[in-house]
């Protein structure tokens, strides 16, 4: 059944019945991102480089799955879609659970592990990427930044909320069955589960008839510039998702669960506080002056001498990430009509996935040769590279919008 865009003071109400999906996805997330790496070097004994690897597999997977998703939203409808995603997630805590107890066996628990993490992506893509075309269809496309906006809060509001909640669980003794890794994977089973009677109670969108279905190259061609401004800016994300739990552990310090927490929080309280700004002074503006706060961020994280000063860094960096995706997504949007947004939305989403399952491993390879210092301020330089190419997007605009007067 078909639902007409919502016009009537319960907007948001009708936005956060959608984005509850995103929230639980990613708690999960939140969840597996603060002790994976842990589990895998301090457990099964592998490398620091195979630690990040095993977080960043599973953005690798939602990279892989996004064009899929995008195609099958504009298919079958967002809502199945969604479905699906939630189904998978079950899968993937099962997986986790199982590899904590074959822990004599390292090498099947790390497959364990990322099958877990491949499958989890494949969960990200579909849920978050529908949610967002389910909410837009719902509410009209006139409250796309709004849509986005809420859909990162509960994005990153849940890795905030799964971190310090994981690491409790995993240090935990008290409850066997909700304790250690085991219960890691267990809370992300449940959590997921819990989402799938929710989402069949919502009113489902009809699939747009499809006037001109372009091909998903064409439209990430479209997409590509507002793409690559948000990789920039994803890479410093993706270093801190994978890294920064073994960063702390290799300079002695307590708190990697905090740093996680303050980056997804003062993301969260960006969002709310700043995202009218995207209207009013332009998305490549905001866009701009997001990565330049983050390259900040970045840097303190990089050369704090403290676990205070590298939460710090990361609480900065959060709110400097925060309204990226949102202020460069409006223009992605803009270049596709309605029926491909769900595909326009995958393939600009796609950027953010290379860029953080890349990240991982890619950098874990410079800690041996020069440390978290050094990698730390690679991301910073990409998001002042990011920045530059804002500055290019913002000039052809102003020259387009002159064109056209």
């Amino acid at each position: 059944m078909s639902v007409a865009p919502v016009r009537s003071p319960s907007v948001l109400v009708t936005i956060l019945a959608v984005v509850l999906f995103t929230l639980l996805c990613y708690t999960v997330i939140g969840l597996q991102m603060a002790v994976v790496p842990l589990f895998v070097r301090e457990k099964l004994g592998f490398s620091s480089a195979m630690a990040g690897f095993a977080v960043s597999v599973q953005y690798l997977a939602t990279f892989a799955t996004r064009a899929g998703a995008g195609r099958r939203i504009d298919t079958i409808g967002p809502k199945r879609v969604v479905q699906v995603g939630l189904a998978a997630g079950v899968l993937s805590g099962l997986f986790l659970a199982l590899a904590a107890e074959v822990t004599a066996m390292p090498f099947l628990a790390l497959c364990l592990v990322v099958i877990g993490r491949i499958i989890l992506g494949f969960a990200e893509s579909w849920v978050a990427t529908a949610a967002i075309v389910w909410n837009i269809r719902r509410v009209g496309v006139a409250r796309t930044a709004q849509v986005i906006s809420w859909n990162g809060v509960c994005s990153y509001g849940g890795i905030a909320l799964g971190a310090p909640v994981a690491t409790i669980l995993y240090h935990s003794k008290s409850f066997p069955v909700l304790s250690g890794f085991f219960g890691v994977g267990i809370v992300s089973l449940l959590l997921m589960a819990v989402g799938l009677p929710l989402a069949a109670r919502q009113p489902a969108v009809d699939p747009l008839p499809a006037v001109k279905q372009h091909s998903f190259l064409a439209i990430l061609s479209r997409v590509m510039p507002y793409g690559l401004a948000l990789a920039a800016g994803s890479i410093g994300f993706g270093a801190i998702s994978a890294l920064l739990a073994l960063y702390f552990a290799d300079q002695d310090w307590n708190g990697a669960a905090v740093g996680l927490a303050l980056f997804g929080s003062v993301f969260v309280l960006t969002r709310f506080v700043f995202t009218k700004q995207i209207a009013k002074r332009g998305g490549m503006v905001v866009a701009l002056v997001s990565l330049v706060i983050e390259a900040l961020g970045l840097s303190v994280l990089a050369w704090g001498p403290s676990a205070f000063w590298a939460n710090a860094g990361a609480a900065l960096s959060g709110a400097g990430f925060s309204l990226l995706f949102p202020a460069l997504g409006v223009g992605a949007v803009e270049q596709v009509g309605p029926e491909n947004r769900g595909a326009a939305i995958g393939a600009f989403s796609v950027f953010l996935d290379i860029a953080i399952g890349v990240s991982g491993p890619l950098l874990g390879l410079v800690i041996p040769l020069w440390g978290y210092g050094v990698l730390f301020q690679i991301t910073a330089v990409c998001c002042v590279l990011g920045a530059g190419l804002c500055l290019v997007l913002q000039h052809r605009q102003r020259g387009v919008t002159a064109g056209i007067s």
